[in-house]
């Protein structure tokens, strides 16, 4: 055994036994003290419980709101067409191309189509879509193409 080799040794201490007599040091109420909710089974308090103080979540105000008539859309970039061959695109070859979701939850939210990727675009088509941003339409119209809303 060289010195750079020397470990500290491994250290076996026995658990402590609770509840085994008054010599052992935690007999009789086992270290959990005298009467009080923690000292019973199953007496745990939940993380969040303030002794029933108002919680901090209902003591801060509320803000903002959700307007539930929010207009969620399936997008779809023009980059993306950049490298898909054909001129014709619609809703459904949009989803068979697997460039829109077509289930789950927002299976029947409206299709637009965004100019992401525009400057590098240069390719004639044709496309059949809910809405269409002001960037995209100039930018399919001036390669020739079609942009119509359905």
């Amino acid at each position: 055994m060289e010195l750079h080799n020397i470990e500290r040794p491994k250290i076996q201490k026995n658990k402590k036994r609770l509840g085994k007599g008054h010599g052992s040091g935690t007999g009789k109420t086992a270290g959990k003290g005298h009467k009080g909710q923690k000292s019973r089974s199953g007496g745990s308090i939940p993380a969040w419980f303030e002794g029933g103080q108002m919680p901090l979540q209902r003591r801060v105000p509320k803000r903002g709101f959700t307007n539930i008539f929010k207009l969620k859309f399936r997008v779809v970039n023009l980059n993306k067409l950049q490298d898909i061959d054909g001129i014709n695109f619609d809703i459904p070859k949009f989803e068979k191309l697997n460039l829109i979701r077509k289930k789950k939850a927002n299976e029947k939210a409206p299709v637009k189509i965004l100019a992401k990727g525009g400057d590098n675009f240069n390719k004639k088509v044709n496309i059949k879509a809910n809405y269409f941003s002001k960037t995209a339409q100039e930018l399919i119209e001036k390669m020739g193409g079609k942009a119509e809303v359905i």
